[in-house]
């Protein structure tokens, strides 16, 4: 769909708040722009560490009672995770945000591809606080059941 680099945005998730960060990136893929962020297991979510895993602990219990295979499908891997989150905040049934959906790439740490180029930060999204206050997507993904391959 486009193909200059001008319009790819790297994008370092290391530091960020979840929620402020997806919707830039909601908003820069509406407008066209190719995103890749980076460090996906980094990103911060804030509320309480124990409130944040019983909220997504109870969400895993939610299935189909005809047949559980039939969905709905959770997310457990951090960049899957984020991908579902941008999701929410995109007209993803309609062709254009169909279209902006395409256009996100997320990855777990830093790809060699990515690793010289130039990584943006979002200023409106970093933590304020310390980040003693804030979970990782990746510490929630684990509770879970995801494990890091090195």
């Amino acid at each position: 769909m486009l193909a200059d680099s001008e319009s790819t945005v790297v994008i370092n998730g290391d530091k960020h708040l979840a929620g402020r960060l997806c919707s830039v990136i909601a908003k820069m893929l509406l407008n066209g722009n190719r995103v890749i962020l980076v460090n996906a297991e980094k990103i911060l979510m804030s509320g309480s560490r124990a409130n944040i895993l019983k909220e997504n602990e109870l969400r895993l219990e939610i299935t189909s009672r005809v047949h559980p295979k039939h969905g709905p499908f959770h997310p457990r891997r951090p960049d899957t995770y984020m991908e579902k989150m941008v999701r929410g905040m995109l007209p993803y049934k309609k062709p254009k945000g169909n279209a902006a959906k395409k256009l996100l790439r997320v990855y777990i740490s830093v790809p060699e591809k990515y690793q010289k180029s130039e990584h943006k930060t979002i200023d409106t999204a970093l933590a304020r606080r310390s980040l003693s206050y804030y979970t990782t997507i990746g510490e929630l993904c684990s509770s879970m059941g995801w494990r890091k391959v090195e």
